[in-house]
């Protein structure tokens, strides 16, 4: 079983207002993993693939859970998600779609390409860290993951 206090979370969005906000809500509810941003879906995929300046395992330790906005500039976060749920060595990792979008045609791809879930944003900032609570609690203390490689 994963132990996931010490699991890294890798945050990709571009909204440094919305970045802030998932952090503060994170620790607030009581969450203190190492936390890792990427502004854009090229980023996150460097990152992922260990490419460029995250080249080193230090610089880019394998998150334990990706929260993934899909309206990124650049590679978009639908494409992101496509990537990392098509490639081997990195499909196993969950990814929770957090997004303003409400179009059932993101919804419905986002789970196509294999999200293990998809939350809407809410507005109000208290609407936003009861999300995440809830978040918290479902992945990291009700979900049961297997180990991984890395």
């Amino acid at each position: 079983m994963v132990d996931w206090s010490n699991q890294p979370i890798l945050i990709v969005e571009d909204s440094p207002e919305d970045f802030e906000a998932t952090v503060r809500a994170l620790r607030s509810s009581g969450l203190r993993n190492s936390l890792y941003r990427c502004s854009d879906g090229d980023e996150a995929l460097d990152y992922l693939h260990r490419r460029g300046d995250y080249a080193s395992v230090d610089s880019a330790p394998r998150p334990g859970i990706i929260l993934l906005d899909l309206n990124l500039p650049g590679t978009d976060g639908r494409e992101v998600l496509e990537e990392i749920k098509q490639d081997h060595e990195l499909k196993r990792i969950p990814v929770v779609v957090l997004t303003t979008s409400t179009d059932e045609r993101d919804i419905e791809a986002c789970y196509e390409f294999g999200a293990n879930s998809y939350i809407q944003k809410p507005v109000d900032l208290a609407g936003f860290v009861n999300a995440i609570q809830r978040l918290k609690d479902y992945w990291f203390q009700i979900v049961v993951f297997p180990k991984t490689d890395d």
